[in-house]
């Protein structure tokens, strides 16, 4: 009889089997992390390993199962934002991430995406990978969405400089704005630019567990049942 560390989510860990349990529920519901390793006395080397690990595992599932979002007949509002963090200590803001968001109507499915810029190329493309053609696309103003009508989408826009619903064609982005006020408020206050395809992942994840009315911890399970844990081990610190 195997022991119940073999080929398993504890097989990663020299954590006991109750710690490990409890730091993933942590991380999974977004507890912060010095507050985690303040309550239940981890290693910050342990944290680190434990977030890291579980952190690239929920990244690896958004990415692979994600799907274009929009078709034919349905209306996906799209914007960019520029997430900022801040120095430690300090008041003043510093280069933060930007990141490119789209929002279905009707259906609630949402894209995330971390992207170097807000030129044409940068966000056409992202569009174009993550958006389905014949979609009807409401966004801003911005010059770089300019070109969508010719890309195989139905673009119509709103000036928010003059309003935040078109009053002649009822276009809007509301939606959008909603979903970047959640997204921030589930980041780490001092955050790394580097992680933030990790935030976002994350999100997406939670997001997707509460629109199918499933437990999060109960959803990791399942990400976690099948995978061959022995090309998964972490580097232990």
């Amino acid at each position: 009889m195997k022991a119940i560390r073999h080929g398993s989510w504890f097989t990663c860990s020299k954590l006991k089997l109750g710690e490990i349990s409890m730091l993933t529920m942590q991380i999974i519901l977004g507890s912060v992390t010095s507050e985690i390793g303040q309550t239940y006395h981890f290693s910050s080397a342990a944290l680190a390993d434990g977030c890291q690990f579980i952190n690239e595992l929920i990244l690896d599932y958004i990415e692979n199962n994600s799907e274009k979002i929009g078709s034919t007949g349905r209306i996906v509002e799209v914007d960019k934002s520029k997430f900022r963090k801040r120095k430690y200590h300090r008041g003043q803001p510093v280069e933060g991430q930007r990141v490119f968001g789209g929002m279905e109507r009707g259906s609630g499915k949402v894209i995330l995406v971390a992207v170097h810029d807000r030129s044409r190329e940068t966000l056409v493309s992202t569009i174009q990978e993550w958006i389905e053609p014949g979609t009807t696309i409401y966004s801003d103003c911005w010059k770089a969405f300019e070109s969508l009508g010719q890309e195989g989408y139905n673009h119509l826009t709103v000036n928010h400089n003059l309003h935040f619903v078109d009053p002649v064609i009822n276009c809007h982005t509301n939606s959008t704005g909603g979903t970047w006020r959640n997204v921030k408020t589930t980041l780490p206050h001092y955050n790394r630019q580097a992680d933030f395809q990790f935030y976002l992942a994350l999100y997406l994840f939670r997001k997707s567990c509460d629109s199918k009315g499933v437990d999060h911890f109960n959803q990791f399970q399942e990400i976690i049942r099948d995978i061959d844990w022995e090309k998964k081990k972490p580097t232990q610190k």
